[in-house]
């Protein structure tokens, strides 16, 4: 997609509602969004009604223009994906409580 942040690349982290809105407005924007989801806790968006097709509308709308990947944060395979992707992104874009990127072995020091 084109636009006036077509050169941005964002790793985005976030969940729930404030920074997949967020993501969106930059991926709306031009930017490439690469949303890194956990494959064993789900987005709580993705139950939120209405649904089509056994989708939730809400998750379909906050995840638009963005791609996907699932990486386990707890094992170190992840993690070391997670430096490798981030020498390729501009923006890292989290939203959890203080630390926790950090005891992820994923915080702004480490990477």
């Amino acid at each position: 997609m084109s636009g006036p942040l077509s050169s941005l690349k964002v790793l985005d982290f976030s969940t729930l509602l404030p920074g997949p809105f967020a993501s969106l407005l930059l991926a709306d924007m031009g930017a490439e969004v690469l949303r890194v989801e956990s494959p064993s806790r789900m987005d709580l968006v993705r139950v939120l009604p209405p649904h089509d097709g056994g989708v939730s509308a809400s998750h379909a709308y906050l995840n638009r223009n963005k791609r996907c990947i699932a990486l386990d944060l707890k094992k170190p395979e992840a993690v070391e994906m997670v430096k490798q992707l981030v020498a390729q992104y501009d923006i890292v874009l989290e939203q959890f409580r203080p630390g926790v990127m950090d005891k992820l072995g994923v915080g702004y020091e480490a990477l």
